[in-house]
């Protein structure tokens, strides 16, 4: 089977899940959707019907499938129904641009096998469920940026990627992806880089050009955790005392700064120890967001870094 019949089958496939999943589908919606011409579209509805699906409608008007028909199939309660719907709005905040084009299509085809009323169900609650997000979306150069990582990982094939660093620097990596994750916003790659011989972590939004070679992987890799825990330069142990009333407020940043330990103090404080690699400049900056609910009880360094900083803000301002 050649490859104009192979994009024909999933064409005319697709076609059958958006007549299943809408009450109306129009022709041209449908050439728009797919990229080819009206007349190519109602070439497919007729290879559907040719193959026994009962169209109703014709072209200029839209087309829809025989009340009562439907492929067979998987039914979903309603719970499962809702919390598809749920998924679907932090997918639209949370997700990756280049995999949001995929979920639609996936939840497309959720909607083609619901009962009608289960459809309602959708249409009258979809627009009562929002996630507000914060944060503004990064915008990328590349499409389906992530599939091609995620394919790279499948195969275990090396990526060559343009990486953009955060000094405007550009430099032409290869790479083995571990895994990808998302943190503070942004998707990031976990990845030993032959350039450097080392795991590195590369910003999604900064890859400015991506393509698979055919080079296998050097190495076999575990987890994307297990990379993640790792150093790629020297730790420094820091430990603070601070006020328990504020501990709510870093319950996610403290992780990212390395927390190793954390134990109730006395007077309503707690201690915490930290092994981390950004004491120059990251943790300080960090610190003096509640540096005035919090004691540096070790290193003496980070006391002189905060200080300096703090003398830079004040000359400031």
């Amino acid at each position: 089977m050649n490859d104009h019949y192979l994009k024909k089958l999933d064409r005319v496939t697709a076609i059958l899940t958006q007549l299943q999943s809408k009450p109306i589908v129009r022709a041209q919606d449908l050439a728009q959707k797919f990229d080819v011409s009206v007349r190519t579209i109602y070439r497919d509805v007729k290879t559907l019907e040719n193959a026994g699906i009962p169209i109703v409608g014709e072209a200029g008007s839209g087309y829809s499938l025989m009340d009562g028909y439907k492929l067979p199939p998987v039914m979903f309660t309603k719970e499962e129904v809702l919390s598809f719907i749920t998924a679907e709005k932090l997918m639209q905040k949370f997700s990756h641009q280049s995999l949001g084009s995929h979920y639609q299509t996936a939840m497309e085809k959720v909607r083609s096998v619901l009962k009608y009323s289960d459809r309602n169900l959708i249409q009258n609650i979809e627009n009562q469920i929002d996630i507000f997000q914060y944060h503004a979306k990064t915008e990328d150069t590349i499409k389906d940026v992530i599939p091609t990582i995620l394919e790279s990982i499948a195969e275990k094939r090396q990526l060559t990627i343009e990486y953009k660093t955060v000094d405007d620097a550009v430099s032409t990596r290869t790479i083995e992806a571990v895994g990808v994750f998302f943190e503070f916003n942004y998707w990031y790659i976990m990845a030993f880089c032959t350039l450097r011989n080392d795991f590195r972590q590369f910003r999604v939004d900064r890859i400015l050009k991506i393509s698979k070679t055919q080079n296998p992987f050097l190495g076999e890799y575990g987890q994307i955790n297990d990379y993640r825990k790792s150093s790629n330069g020297n730790k420094t142990t820091v430990r603070l005392l601070v006020e328990k009333k504020i501990m709510g407020f870093l319950v996610n940043s403290k992780r990212y700064y390395g927390l190793i330990k954390e134990v109730d103090a006395e007077n309503g404080m707690v201690e915490l120890t930290f092994e981390t690699e950004s004491i120059k400049d990251g943790f300080p900056r960090w610190l003096i967001t509640f540096a005035d609910y919090a004691e540096i009880l070790e290193p003496e360094e980070l006391k002189g870094k905060l200080k300096d900083l703090l003398t830079k803000i004040s000359e400031k301002y």
